[in-house]
């Protein structure tokens, strides 16, 4: 009984670990498609001068 009660606080342990690690990657990938729209409009509006 003691095993499965340490196997399972150790899971827990991981799935806390890896809960944190996805939020970061959502932080990550929200900041990186920021930086993408922004490139984009900077792109287009580039373009739209060389065009005048």
């Amino acid at each position: 009984m003691l095993t499965l009660v340490t196997e399972n606080a150790e899971l827990r342990a991981q799935l806390a670990e890896v809960q944190d690690q996805c939020v970061e990657l959502a932080v990550d990938a929200g900041e990186l498609h920021a930086e993408v729209e922004a490139l984009r409009r900077e792109l287009a509006r580039m373009r739209a001068d060389r065009s005048i």
